[in-house]
């Protein structure tokens, strides 16, 4: 693929429609690389439901250029029980061909303006890292790219997940976005819809 030009990109919000592109994306991790704790890709029906799951209360927002997406990156609830409501996980995956470019910037910077008009106060990232040296299937690019966003270290799971006959550890990482107040406002989901309990 073209490196693109950033001056061309553009970001709108997902669509159920774009889940085959997004997941062909998505695909390209869970099958070559550690980045996802996924082993076999979900099915386009189930991608498209993740999609629509999302889009009930979280932004979900694609960059794309002359119509070709080359990321995405969503946020989500961090745990589903009330008092976390201010919190939230954010996902990002770019197109193998289009890091490095200043995308996954712009993605994350439009995705954490939605969500400090949301009222949300803390974000999260998961972030896959080796429990020992870096291999072909996964690297510190992705903990590096959240410190460079604001993000810092706020715990660590050990060798917790396997895969590809390794062992790999979880790094979380956070940032604060807003006001922690005595008392705080509700947050202003996409939806009315009850959050689920």
């Amino acid at each position: 693929m073209q490196q693109p030009s950033m001056d061309r990109v553009t970001v709108r919000t997902a669509a159920p429609e774009d889940a085959g592109r997004l997941l062909e994306i998505y695909a390209y991790y869970v099958e070559n690389t550690a980045i996802s704790f996924e082993c076999v890709p979900p099915s386009l029906p189930e991608f498209q439901e993740r999609i629509r799951g999302t889009l009930r209360r979280y932004p979900y927002l694609v960059a794309e250029r002359e119509g070709i997406i080359l990321g995405y990156a969503y946020a989500g609830a961090l745990k589903g029980r009330a008092a976390y409501d201010w919190s939230c996980e954010l996902s990002i995956y770019l197109d193998p061909g289009a890091q490095k470019r200043g995308l996954g910037r712009l993605l994350y910077e439009a995705l954490e303006e939605q969500l400090m008009e949301m009222g949300i106060v803390n974000l999260y990232a998961c972030i896959a890292v080796p429990a020992e040296e870096e291999d072909e299937t996964l690297t510190w690019n992705s903990a590096r790219f959240h410190a460079h966003m604001g993000f810092a270290t706020v715990g660590e799971f050990p060798r917790c997940a396997y895969k590809f006959g390794r062992w790999y550890s979880m790094l979380w990482m956070g940032r604060t976005i807003g006001e922690h107040l005595a008392l705080q406002p509700p947050v202003r989901f996409r939806t009315s819809q009850a959050p689920g309990r």
